[in-house]
């Protein structure tokens, strides 16, 4: 899974989900029992899925992990990705949905198999794994959430169990970002694939406005799309494992990655390159990586620490 993913149209349509007027939509955290103190994981019904999964996944990323009563140990796996997402503090949540009492929600879902795991962000759902997994390859799936998040511009933090909501002040705020009609332009273009397009836009909107690094995060975003758009991942990290000095190839190599969710390895990628270049390569290789600092966010810790990689590597 990759932050492309949640940035084009065709995953699953949840539309026809939405509860009827009138209809009951509780709190995940009271679906079920409540859990530990610093816990962000919760019981979903198909009553509380439009309020707790679809739209809190506008303001933070929700892992969606749907499990059988039919199938105790299908329980067992999602329990183990419970306990893996608090360990996150907030920066997801995990709903956990009973698709034997979820019978609507799991056709939708189209459930083949439990455990099965979604990431849902700005209400688009995207399948991340189906079958049990280890902690370390759940860490490695909600990394990616989490990065896909930062690169959309979600980055709430979700409440702990037993917290009051977000009061309805902040929510509205983001959603008057969300539609702030300076990026209105350039989102559509996103929306549709048209990352030239988008690019266009959002450069008028850098240009009447430097200092907003909002335009400015949704520029580099798409200027990351348009440069890996059509681009097999695999064959760019193997042309550039082929040629190391090859500045092309290890740029597109470092976009792949960061798209992947593997932040690391870009900046590292970019970064080692630096010493060994000159002149306007070397400054090429700069601004590419600002590029992608810019992409990430300034909020996460990896930026501090490459920045500051970088300006070694350059003096």
């Amino acid at each position: 899974m990759s932050a492309e993913q949640f940035s084009r149209p065709g995953a699953i349509d949840l539309s026809a989900l939405r509860p009827a007027a009138g209809a009951g939509a509780g709190s995940g955290a009271a679906a079920g029992p409540p859990g530990p103190a610093g816990s962000y994981s919760f019981d979903a019904t198909e009553q509380s899925f439009q309020t707790d999964v679809v739209e809190a996944s506008l303001s933070h990323p929700v892992v969606l992990a749907l499990w059988a009563s039919r199938a105790p140990t299908s329980r067992e796996a999602v329990d183990l990705l419970s306990r893996v997402a608090d360990s996150y503090g907030g920066k997801l949540a995990l709903a956990r949905l009973d698709i034997d009492a979820s019978a609507q929600l799991a056709q939708a879902l189209q459930v083949r198999a439990v455990p099965y795991v979604l990431a849902v962000l700005r209400g688009q759902p995207v399948p991340l794994f189906e079958g049990s997994v280890d902690e370390e390859q759940a860490r490695q799936a909600f990394d990616q959430v989490v990065q896909a998040a930062v690169t959309s511009g979600v980055t709430g933090r979700a409440p702990a169990t037993g917290e009051p909501p977000e009061p309805a002040a902040a929510v509205d705020e983001v959603e008057e970002e969300q539609s702030d009609p300076r990026y209105a332009e350039g989102d559509a273009a996103l929306e549709v694939g048209d990352f030239a397009g988008a690019v266009t836009a959002y450069e008028r909107v850098v240009e009447a406005s430097p200092g907003d690094e909002e335009a400015a995060a949704r520029l580099a975003q798409a200027q990351l799309f348009q440069r890996t758009d059509g681009v097999d991942a695999a064959a760019a990290r193997a042309a550039a494992a082929a040629a190391p000095l090859d500045l092309d190839a290890q740029l597109l190599a470092a976009d792949v990655e960061l798209l992947g969710g593997d932040i690391d390895a870009a900046f590292d990628r970019v970064i080692a390159l630096v010493p060994r270049l000159f002149g306007d390569d070397r400054e090429r290789a700069r601004r590419h990586l600002l590029g992608l600092f810019t992409t990430v966010g300034p909020e996460d810790p990896r930026v501090a620490v490459a920045r500051r990689r970088l300006a070694n590597a350059l003096f």
